[in-house]
């Protein structure tokens, strides 16, 4: 056995992109402990961000939000979708045809509610976002389905001004 101690953390820095910066930066992947999360976050945000939550249809924020701008992870604030790339799906849920950036988002398989779908989460603070379907609009084909109360927005400086 190593008599070296194992209480320190490695760098767990990771590249997303970043929409103010408009280039790829290096950030530190937020890795808080679960009862930091619990104080960080609602109630909602937290059954939805780290218990893989869904809110239910037509209720959450930004599901009809038209506004331009930019939408974020509501744990760790990593930008995740523009406001260019929003449709209405019919569905209740806010949803997206494409990413800000394959860096930001990772996909995993959910086998959940005896259904095969692929998860999309935050790859900075792997949060759970929503899911994502080949059967969105092009120029994609994806539908990005995501729970509001998993995004924050931040409308365009221009159209804030008005």
């Amino acid at each position: 056995m190593s008599d070296e101690p194992n209480s320190e953390k490695q760098s767990s820095a990771i590249e997303v992109y970043s929409a103010e910066q408009d280039a790829v930066v290096s950030v530190e992947r937020d890795e808080r402990l679960d009862e930091e999360w619990r104080q960080a976050l609602s109630d909602e945000e937290y059954h939805v961000l780290r218990k893989k939550g869904t809110e239910r249809a037509f209720t959450g924020r930004y599901w009809d939000n038209k506004e331009p701008g930019l939408y974020r992870c509501a744990g760790c604030g990593t930008d995740l979708f523009r406001s260019e790339s929003k449709f209405d799906s019919g569905t209740g849920w806010p949803s997206f045809y494409e990413t800000i950036s394959h860096e930001n988002v990772e996909t995993e398989e959910d086998r959940s509610l005896f259904m095969r779908r692929t998860e999309v989460v935050c790859k900075r603070c792997k949060g759970h976002l929503g899911h994502v379907f080949p059967d969105g609009p092009q120029p994609t084909g994806q539908r990005y389905c995501m729970n509001g109360t998993a995004l924050r927005f931040a409308a365009d400086s221009a159209s804030a001004d008005e």
